[in-house]
C-alpha cells in the first residue's frame, strides 16, 4: 500500500509537470536555484519526470522491489530509504554539478536506486539482470555501481549517474543502520558493495 501511494504522488505530480511548463520548472533539480535557496527543489524533482517512458521505468522498478524492503523493514523503514535516497542522490548530484548554472535533472531514479540496493542488502541471492544477463543480485550491485562511476565522467546520455549513485548509497548505509544484522548475515555482499563506494569517496572527497 505504501509503495503504491508513493506511485500515485509519482504519477500525479509528474503528470502536472507534462501539461505545466511553469510548474516543471519550478519544481525541477537545478543547482543554480539551489543556490538561492530553493531547497525544495532537492525532493519536489523526484517526484518529476521527462516523459511517461522515463515514469514508468522508475515506478515499474519501484513496485518490483518495494515489497522487499516492506516485507523485511517494514513501510515505516521504506520510506525514510526511498526519501533520504532521493535527498542524498541529488545532494551528490548538486556537489558535483554546483558550477553548471544550466544543468537540471527530474527523476525518482535516486529513490528508486535507493530502494533497490536496500533489497539487494536484504536479500541478496535473488536473481537481478544486467542488460540481458542473470546474475545475484549482489553481483548486478556491484557492476551498476562501477557503471555509475564511469559514466558520470565519461558518458554524455541524459541520465543522472550522480543522483543513482548517491541514491544507492543512501539506500546502502541505511538499511545496514535499520537491520545491522546484515554485517553479520550478508558480510560478502557488504564487503564487495564498500569497495567501489570507498572508491568514489576517495576520488571525490
Amino acid at each position: 500500500m505504501t509503495s503504491f501511494l508513493l506511485i500515485i504522488a509519482n504519477v500525479i505530480f509528474s503528470y502536472r509537470g507534462f501539461k505545466d511548463r511553469y510548474f516543471f520548472d519550478k519544481y525541477k533539480f537545478n543547482p543554480n536555484a539551489i543556490k538561492k535557496g530553493e531547497n525544495i527543489r532537492y525532493v519536489s524533482s523526484g517526484f518529476l519526470h521527462v516523459n511517461q517512458g522515463h515514469l514508468f521505468v522508475n515506478m515499474f522498478t519501484l513496485f518490483f522491489f518495494a515489497p522487499v524492503v516492506i516485507r523485511l523493514l517494514g513501510d515505516i523503514s521504506f520510506i525514510l530509504i526511498y526519501l533520504v535516497s532521493l535527498y542524498v542522490g541529488n545532494l551528490i548530484t548538486y556537489r558535483l554539478n554546483k558550477h553548471r548554472i544550466n544543468y537540471n535533472a527530474v527523476g525518482a531514479s535516486g529513490a528508486v536506486m535507493g530502494v533497490v540496493y536496500s533489497s539487494i542488502l536484504l536479500y541478496p541471492d535473488m536473481t537481478l539482470y544486467f542488460i540481458i544477463i542473470p546474475m545475484p543480485a549482489y553481483v548486478f550491485g556491484l557492476l551498476y555501481l562501477w557503471y555509475s562511476i564511469y559514466s558520470m565522467k565519461n558518458v554524455r546520455d541524459n541520465i543522472g549517474h550522480e543522483a543513482h549513485l548517491g541514491g544507492a548509497i543512501a539506500g546502502f548505509f541505511l538499511t545496514i543502520l535499520l537491520k545491522p544484522d546484515i554485517l553479520a548475515n550478508s558480510f560478502f555482499t557488504v564487503l564487495i558493495l564498500m569497495i567501489p563506494i570507498i572508491y568514489f569517496y576517495l576520488k571525490n572527497r
